[in-house]
């Protein structure tokens, strides 16, 4: 296992897996600092090719995340706030490996924002979660990007226009989050939820992600020209692709080199 040192939050890789861990309690609030260290260990991975997927989670119980801190809004600090709140999304759009948002208690503002922007959400049953910037006369532009895209206009709106929290039962049912457990159990059942995607390729897991995306930002057609090429010139190009392959037909479990 090797561990990066920060202050507020704690980075830890193992094998073909990274945890990246909010550690700002009580509330895990998102400040500028708290910010720049997780762009600092997001960036690390944008050239690895050993994990395979990214865990973001939170320390304590109580909350995932509350959201940015409020006191970063104000005139004097508010552009650098963004800038390094949004540079989280970019680093986290160029990364290869799959990323699953693991929250509990309080999701809420920055901090739902993070979640929804992550491939896959896996939450505890004691999960609270939504946008409520409106209430402040504010408003979340990621989630007001992503949000219906996931689980559609009325059903975004709602939540975006009332700024209303919602429990882990009510997102799982709209199809906001994937999997709900409890909450004592939730560490062990976490461990099964992303081994699958241990055993997989890093290619595989970029060029899925890739088309994934691709067919939200563009029409069918030329999406389809676009994944067609990509598949042939770079996926097919992989000694992973061939390998899997192989590895079928011969029966074999494959060995994959994620190149």
């Amino acid at each position: 296992m090797t561990q990066k040192n920060f202050e507020h939050i704690v980075f830890e890789t193992k094998e073909s897996k990274a945890f990246l861990t909010i550690n700002h309690p009580p509330l895990n609030i998102l400040n500028i600092s708290v910010m720049e260290e997780i762009n600092q260990a997001l960036s690390s991975l944008i050239d690895n090719k050993e994990v395979r997927v990214l865990v973001i989670s939170s320390s304590g119980e109580k909350a995932f995340s509350a959201g940015v801190d409020v006191s970063d809004h104000t005139k004097e600090k508010v552009d650098k706030m963004l800038q390094v709140f949004h540079d989280i999304f970019r680093n986290l759009s160029k990364l290869d490996q799959a990323t699953v948002a693991a929250v509990k208690g309080l999701t809420l503002g920055g901090g739902c924002e993070i979640a929804l922007f992550c491939d896959l959400i896996f939450a505890a049953d004691n999960l609270k979660i939504g946008q409520p910037e409106i209430k402040l006369s504010a408003i979340p532009p990621i989630a007001l990007l992503i949000l219906p895209r996931l689980i559609g206009l009325k059903r975004a709106s709602e939540l975006l226009l009332t700024g209303k929290t919602i429990n882990a039962i009510e997102a799982e049912r709209i199809g906001l989050v994937n999997k709900v457990v409890p909450l004592a159990s939730f560490d062990s059942e976490l461990e099964n939820f992303i081994h699958p995607i241990t055993e997989l390729s890093l290619v595989g897991l970029k060029h899925s992600k890739k088309g994934i995306n691709l067919g939200l930002e563009t029409n069918f057609l030329e999406g389809l020209e676009i994944i067609e090429k990509s598949y042939l010139e770079e996926l097919m190009a992989s000694e992973d692709a061939h390998e899997g392959i192989k590895a079928f037909m011969e029966k074999r479990k494959p060995l994959w080199k994620n190149k």
